[in-house]
């Protein structure tokens, strides 16, 4: 199996199962054992990456999910949701809600039923026009600061917020319906995704140009990084 890169290392299967089917939204709900065992007749075949949502039943899918793959919690990576209105009785109350009190609490509920002590990927499933992008993405911040979410998604977002999202914590992974029905995603979303929304500092030494391209393996490569005036402003 062939695996990608989503965001700066977060490494999943090529293929990934997306769970929502096993109890939600096609037809009849898959009885336990049946959808455990497909699980992880998916994770023999090489599959690592399942995506899973607190809405998605409620709370039916995660349980299955983090019942097929506990023994096999080391191999795989698991994404989940949160953003919808979910009483306290797993009932769908209908509307979004993306408060961070909410966001920690379908953390919370969501690390229990999957089983698990950490969310690797964690999406807003949509964008809540209730809650300031910036206070989403700080909550998840705060998740991942603590261990208990390692990566930070989107789902169904516009440019607008995902770049208020990524300016505050990174965006390792986008969910967005695209096929030959709808491409849309071309008109915006693909070339947003294609930039560097990020960036670090990087300084380079002579040795790791010479290292980097071996065709300055010969050269002599001598002198500042900087000319005096930028360095003093720089150490400043």
């Amino acid at each position: 199996m062939q695996t990608r890169k989503l965001g700066a290392s977060l490494e999943v299967s090529a293929l990934g199962f997306g769970c929502m089917g096993l109890s939600f939204g096609y037809g009849p709900a898959t009885d336990t054992q049946t959808g455990v065992a497909l699980i992880r007749a998916a994770v023999d075949k090489g599959v690592t990456f399942f995506d899973t949502a607190e809405v998605y039943g409620p709370w039916v899918n995660e349980r299955v999910v983090g019942e097929a793959l506990e023994p096999v919690r080391d191999r795989v990576q698991i994404a989940t949701k949160f953003g919808f209105n979910i009483g306290d009785d797993g009932q769908n109350m209908g509307g979004l809600n993306s408060r961070p009190e909410r966001i920690r609490q379908v953390a919370e509920q969501s690390l229990k039923r999957l089983r698990t002590d950490h969310i690797d990927l964690f999406y807003q499933h949509r964008v809540d026009p209730s809650v300031p992008m910036a206070d989403v993405a700080g909550a998840v911040k705060d998740l991942i600061a603590e261990g208990k979410v390692l990566n930070f998604g989107l789902s169904e977002a516009g440019v607008d917020a995902i770049r208020a999202a990524h300016a505050v914590q990174p965006v390792a992974a986008l969910q967005s319906e695209y096929s030959l029905f709808w491409r849309e995603p071309e008109a915006e979303i693909l070339p947003l995704l294609e930039e560097n929304l990020g960036g670090a500092e990087v300084e380079l030494t002579a040795a790791d140009l010479k290292a980097i391209e071996t065709r300055l393996a010969d050269i002599e490569l001598t002198g500042e990084r900087y000319a005096p005036a930028q360095a003093a402003m720089i150490n400043r």
